[in-house]
């Protein structure tokens, strides 16, 4: 058996809770492989609105289990807040939790630097603020805490260490507010109730008693620390590769890659965007899809989709099959455009690499018809409108990747299998 993945290609926000959602009744396990409480997976089942930060998003599927991965990095409050929302909704979560014990903790410290660093920096990266560049620094810097550490018997010790270190960082800036760490201290009393495991084994054991395995990311393709569009990159690696170490697995147990995209692209938070409509059309996608950010409620900045971008993370990631999300978010639209190509300020080709380098694009666009019809009630790809199909066709002609899932809404059902 192998992990298969999901594969945001954006630049977050792509839809990756309900398609998890969606596939988790075929999968043993669900687990996600990076990121903090800055990303936020939104499911809706039956009416119902479950949105997830740090829980993967197989849990809304009963009898499916859900992995922490070691390179997650957990809030103790919002996990504890998650659970119980959960549970008040009538779901079982203990029993199908597993926590990584090698997971880095966030500090109540790393919330004030977060913001410390956001406001020095010289231009905002656009941070969710929720202490995630900085944990994700004390870890490489080799200073954090881990979910295995809460059972040393020197942890009050290492906890009172982290937290002067922090201390003076921020009294280096000048910032001397106090840290109420009392909510932080007892949540971990609930952190340490759950499963915490070595996920690493507990994932290559499940592979060889032959479990199906989803592995699940949060942020898209565009926001790698490495290959996004840097420095406006969240702080881990989002693509298909960073499974093997966000979950401890060989790159040899990788199975199939699942890219998932919007039919237009959209964007939180600062940095460069080709494609951004400043204008009622912008305004349109963003008010029809309802494009505000489900972690900070920041209104998303909405643009045509980008195949240059689409390309880039299809080759990253190494993409089998496509899913396409909300494309009935433009079916008032006259017209539809794709940017194909960019050129630079000289009239020479660019590429998306040269956004991290500050350079500034020009995208050419092909323009297709509108489809001008309510998608929703649509279950067979047959039965979408001729244009809504070019529209499709088009993208895969131009990638060169198959597209096998299209969401035409929120609803698990609301979506078309294309063969």
């Amino acid at each position: 058996m192998k992990v298969d993945v999901i594969a945001g290609l954006q630049w977050g926000d792509e839809g990756k809770g309900k398609i998890v959602d969606l596939l988790s009744s075929k999968y043993d396990i669900i687990a996600r492989f990076q990121g903090g409480p800055n990303a936020g997976h939104t499911i809706i089942v039956n009416g119902t609105k479950y949105v997830l930060h740090q829980i993967p998003s197989g849990m809304t599927r009963e009898g499916v289990m859900n992995v922490i991965g070691n390179s997650v990095v957990l809030d103790p409050i919002i996990l504890q807040k998650e659970i119980k929302s959960l549970e008040d909704a009538g779901i079982e979560v203990r029993s199908r939790l597993l926590v990584s014990r090698r997971a880095n903790l966030i500090l109540p410290g790393h919330r004030l630097l977060d913001a410390i660093q956001e406001k020095d920096a010289s231009g905002k990266v656009g941070s969710t603020l929720k202490g995630i560049g900085p944990t994700y620094q004390d870890k490489i810097g080799r200073f954090g805490l881990r979910v295995g550490d809460l059972f040393h018997p020197d942890f009050k010790s290492m906890y009172a260490r982290a937290m002067e270190r922090h201390r003076c960082i921020l009294k280096g800036f000048g910032c001397t507010d106090h840290i109420d760490d009392s909510a932080w201290l007892e949540a971990l009393e609930s952190l340490k109730t759950l499963q915490l495991v070595d996920s690493e084994y507990y994932i290559n054991n499940a592979l060889k008693e032959g479990k199906t395995i989803l592995a699940e990311g949060a942020q898209g393709t565009l926001l790698d620390i490495d290959f996004g569009s840097y420095p406006y990159v969240t702080s881990s690696n989002t693509i298909s590769a960073a499974v093997c170490t966000g979950l401890g697995i060989s790159p040899k147990k990788i199975g199939k890659v699942f890219g998932i995209f919007k039919a237009y692209a959209t964007r939180v938070g600062e940095g460069p965007f080709p494609t951004e409509l400043n204008d009622a059309t912008g305004e349109n996608l963003r008010k029809q899809g309802h494009e505000f950010g489900s972690t900070t409620g920041r209104p998303r900045r909405t643009g045509w989709l980008d195949l240059k971008a689409l390309e880039y993370a299809c080759m990253l990631n190494g993409v089998d099959e496509l899913f396409m999300m909300k494309i009935d978010v433009m079916n008032e639209l006259d017209e539809v455009k794709i940017a194909t190509a960019y050129t630079s300020k000289d009239g020479s080709n660019a590429e998306f690499g040269d956004l991290a380098f500050r350079a500034e694009v020009i995208p050419e666009y092909a323009s297709l018809k509108g489809w001008k019809k309510e998608l929703n009630s649509i279950r067979e790809y047959n039965d979408l409108p001729i244009e809504a199909k070019d529209y499709v066709s088009y993208i895969e002609k131009q990638v060169n990747v198959p597209i096998r899932i299209i969401s035409v809404g929120p609803e698990r059902n609301e979506t078309i299998f294309h063969s």
